[in-house]
């Protein structure tokens, strides 16, 4: 029986009054208490986050395996420091605990956090395997928790202009949507740390770097009827591909690809997505969709004089969205908006990509949902 993402994301929908009565009381009287588990890279994204809603949140703990990771975070954050998940769990007065660890342990680490009775965030990919996406909100749903994906690209200024001209359906029938990540990743990256290109805990250039990309493909255009992927390893010592291409067909009719490698000489190049449409063409491009490069319809509107104040300098892929998606979680926590991603929303990026790895190790195309 063909077991549709509708029906994984209606999950003990039966319940969900009931589940969302369970996330605890809005926390009015004091500040939002967040505890992270691993402190590399990404987590300093999250700690100068934190650092912009001090008047509302606070962190209270940090953990990693890392010795010298752990005593950096400790020294810049004033947070207690733990060597362990499960001694961080026994100790931390936090609502919501943050992974920031290697995308393969998320599972398992927001499974334990929630049976533990916290809220949980993850970092992209929230798991690099679908049924363990699953188990996670499974998990959050029959504790009574939130779980929170981070997608902070849909918060940059570009991305949110471009959606408002979507929902005012600017763009009239869709005909194409192109994307292309043209960055690079040297073998140096991927030696730092032993987890990283390894299927298990990192995925490829697909589930890891352009993850927020292919979420576009979904949030931006609308669900996907089938996808055609080939990927490579082309130049680096790695499990997973650095290189791949996927071509795309949604429910509406429209065609699209999208490019990603991690091979780019000599430096990050592009992050961009391209909409070609009945009544509209927009290219939102630079290295990481932060410049309006090209925006024409039809029709005017009153949006459209937003176009050069939506766009921003970064020499940084990861944009300036992570205190934005903070914003929200912090509503959310005081009972003053409902969560922009929480896991079945990241279902359907996960989906998406696990489509496309299916598709290039099989050589076939790929119809959604998915069969399971």
């Amino acid at each position: 029986m063909r077991a549709a993402l509708t029906a994984a994301l209606c999950l003990f929908q039966k319940d969900v009054n009931t589940m969302q009565a369970a996330h605890q009381a809005p926390i009015t009287d004091r500040k939002i208490r967040f505890a992270l588990v691993g402190c590399g890279r990404i987590a300093q994204n999250h700690f100068a986050a934190l650092e912009k809603h001090a008047e509302r949140a606070e962190l209270t703990d940090v953990c990693d395996i890392d010795p010298a990771a752990l005593a950096a975070a400790v020294a810049r954050t004033g947070a207690r420091g733990h060597a362990s998940l499960a001694a961080l769990l026994a100790a931390t007065q936090a609502d919501i605990v943050i992974l920031t660890s290697p995308s393969g342990l998320h599972p398992a680490q927001s499974i334990e956090c929630s049976e533990a009775g916290f809220h949980v965030m993850t970092e992209k990919p929230m798991a690099t395997r679908w049924e363990d996406g699953l188990a996670m909100v499974k998990a959050a749903d029959r504790a009574g928790r939130r779980l929170f994906v981070v997608k902070q690209n849909r918060r940059n200024a570009t991305l949110q202009l471009l959606k408002r001209a979507m929902e005012e359906k600017r763009f009239g029938r869709l005909y194409m949507v192109n994307v292309n990540v043209f960055w690079t990743r040297p073998q140096e990256y991927y030696d730092s740390a032993a987890w990283r290109g390894t299927w298990e805990f990192d995925g490829g250039a697909f589930m890891n770097q352009a993850s927020h990309y292919v979420d576009l493909l979904d949030w931006l255009i609308g669900p996907v009827e089938s996808v055609q992927a080939y990927t490579a390893t082309l130049a680096r010592n790695i499990e997973v591909e650095d290189t791949g291409t996927v071509s795309v067909k949604w429910r509406s009719g429209a065609l699209g690809s999208m490019n990603v490698t991690m091979l780019t000489y000599p430096k990050n190049l592009e992050g961009s997505i391209t909409i070609i449409g009945e009544k509209g063409t927009v290219r939102v491009g630079g290295v990481a969709v932060n410049e309006v490069q090209h925006w024409e319809f039809a029709e005017p509107h009153a949006m459209d004089d937003e176009i050069q104040s939506a766009s921003y300098a970064t020499t940084s892929v990861y944009g300036f969205g992570h205190p934005l998606y903070y914003d929200n979680v912090i509503n959310v926590m005081q009972g003053k908006a409902d969560p922009e991603t929480d896991g079945r929303e990241g279902l359907k990026s996960l989906e998406l990509l696990i489509a496309m790895y299916l598709s290039a190790r099989d050589g076939r195309r790929v119809s959604l949902p998915l069969d399971y």
